[in-house]
Formats: structure tokens, C-alpha cells, sequence
């Protein structure tokens, strides 16, 4: 029998989701197209509006460093675990060298940020999942970075904010990344156990083993506007019961319809909203 690492040789290719980036209509990047409605906006008028069109309110992916500065107090980020950095566990073919190149293009380690901060003088433990790393794919290190954020979150008693984001499991960790499932999932409930507040803020898209774990375990769980929440594609649903999907299917406004999700918050209210959410849960450990 070949050994393990070659078992992958000579299949099929695998097919690479690529992250959705802002394109510009000129090269200077002067102006932004909206990829929902095709409105033009100067980029810089875009920023200043969080990357949300101003004609149809669609909501571009932000980078984690944009996450961070927009969600936490100035000056207040300090970073948990930055040294952890993925291995090619298996050798899968090419795995190494995309690593590599993908640490180039986006100056982060992997595909999840954490560490702890404060949100309106709140004091927060926060994680923030960035799609533009290999689709923000949850392979060893991501689940193990998640796992420890709960972790200390859990012995120091301090809430947890998620912004999740993700195509699925790392496929070229094979079975390692599918265990990330259960060891977030087990940490979570740690942490629900110590009565520790968890918000689980799920951007677009969310999927996968990432909502089958850690994303859909959050006591209080909120969705920008127009995000993609679902576990797998539209297309192999409705080929594998054979049966049409309602329009909007596996958006955010349709799962909270039905009861996924508590609620959907746009951009420019998501800091106000936690905020909120963390004076209620400070308020009620002191009443208690």
C-alpha cells in the first residue's frame, strides 16, 4: 500500500473557491463597482461607509485589520497566538507553497485573528475570520486559535465576539481540519457552561463546518444584511432532495425568518449594538 501522503496523487483536481475582491473600474482604483448592483462609488466615499454600497446597502468583505478597527476601541487590540502558523500535515500536493503565497498577499499568519480588546470600555475577548486566507477555510490552526480564545475567555470570565467567515473545512488538512469541528464546538460549551456571554456575528458567507460548529453555538447570534448562512451550496441541495428552493434561500434574512439567527444588524450599528449587548450582560452578573 502507498503511503498515506500519496493517496491524493492522481485524482482529480480539486476546484479553488477564490476570495471576491472590490474591483475597480480604473486603474488607479478611483472608483469602486458595487458587485451587487453595479453602482460606481468613489472609493474613498465607499471606506468612509464602512464598504457598504450606498444605492443597495450590500456589504463587501472587510479584511480582519478592518474588522478590528472599526468593531474595538482605539488602541485596545491586543493580539492572542500570533505565532501559530499552519503545518502541510498530510503533504498535500502544492499546500505548502499556497500557504506561502497566501501569507504574502494578505500579511496574516492564517485565516482567523483573536485576542481581547474592549468594545465601548466593555472588555471583550474577539476573534475575526478573514475570507481573503484560502476562503478562510478552518484547517488545525484556525480551530486551535478558536479553541483557545474560548478557552481563556472561560477562565477569565470575559465574553466572546466571533466575526465568522468561511467556505468550510480545509480540505488539504483531510481529517485534522473536520476535528476542529468537535474541539470549537467542545470549548464552546465550556464557556456556555462557566455562564460566559458568547455573540456569534456571521458575515458573509458563512458555511459549513464552521456553522455546523463554533458559528451557530453563540448565545446571542447576529448576521450582517444580505449574508450568505448555510451549510452547503443551493445547487447540491436541490439536487439532492430534487426539489426548488424558495427564493433567498440561505440568506440572512431568510434564516432569521425562521428562526436561525436573532437578528441582522448592519455595519454602521454593529459596534453600538455589542456594546449594548455587553452593558446588559455586565449589568446582570452584578444584579446577580
Amino acid at each position: 500500500m502507498p503511503p498515506f501522503k500519496d493517496l491524493f496523487k492522481g485524482k482529480q483536481k480539486y476546484v479553488t473557491v477564490k476570495p471576491t475582491s472590490i474591483q475597480t473600474e480604473q486603474p488607479d482604483g478611483l472608483w469602486t463597482k458595487c458587485t451587487q448592483c453595479g453602482q460606481l462609488t468613489y472609493t474613498r466615499e465607499l471606506a468612509h461607509n464602512l464598504l457598504v454600497c450606498h444605492k443597495c446597502g450590500f456589504h463587501f468583505k472587510l479584511s480582519a485589520a478592518q474588522r478590528l478597527a472599526i468593531t474595538l476601541d482605539e488602541g485596545s487590540f491586543v493580539e492572542f497566538d500570533s505565532n501559530l502558523v499552519s503545518a502541510d500535515p498530510i503533504e498535500f500536493p502544492g499546500y505548502a507553497a499556497k500557504l506561502e503565497k497566501t501569507r504574502q498577499a494578505t500579511g496574516l499568519e492564517e485565516a482567523v485573528v483573536t485576542g481581547q480588546g474592549t468594545i465601548g470600555g466593555y472588555p471583550v475577548m474577539i476573534g475575526v475570520m478573514d475570507f481573503s486566507f484560502i476562503g478562510a477555510s478552518m484547517g488545525s490552526v484556525v480551530g486551535e486559535k478558536v479553541a483557545r480564545l474560548f478557552e481563556r475567555a472561560t477562565r477569565q470570565h470575559v465574553p466572546v465576539v466571533m466575526f465568522c467567515a468561511s467556505g468550510g473545512a480545509r480540505m488539504q488538512e483531510g481529517v485534522l481540519s473536520l476535528m476542529q469541528m468537535a474541539k470549537t464546538s467542545a470549548a464552546c460549551a465550556r464557556l456556555s457552561e462557566a455562564g460566559v456571554l458568547y455573540v456569534s456575528v456571521l458575515t458573509n458567507p458563512t458555511t459549513a463546518g464552521v456553522l455546523a460548529s463554533f458559528a451557530s453555538l453563540g448565545d446571542i447570534i447576529i448576521a450582517e444584511p444580505g449574508a450568505l448562512v448555510g451549510f452547503t451550496g443551493q445547487r447540491v441541495i436541490e439536487e439532492t432532495i430534487r426539489q426548488k428552493l424558495p427564493p433567498g434561500f440561505q440568506s440572512a434574512e431568510f434564516v432569521l425568518e425562521h428562526g436561525m439567527i436573532d437578528m441582522i444588524v448592519e455595519r454602521r450599528d454593529m459596534k453600538k449594538t455589542l456594546a449594548s449587548l455587553l452593558a446588559l450582560h455586565e449589568r446582570r452578573h452584578e444584579a446577580g
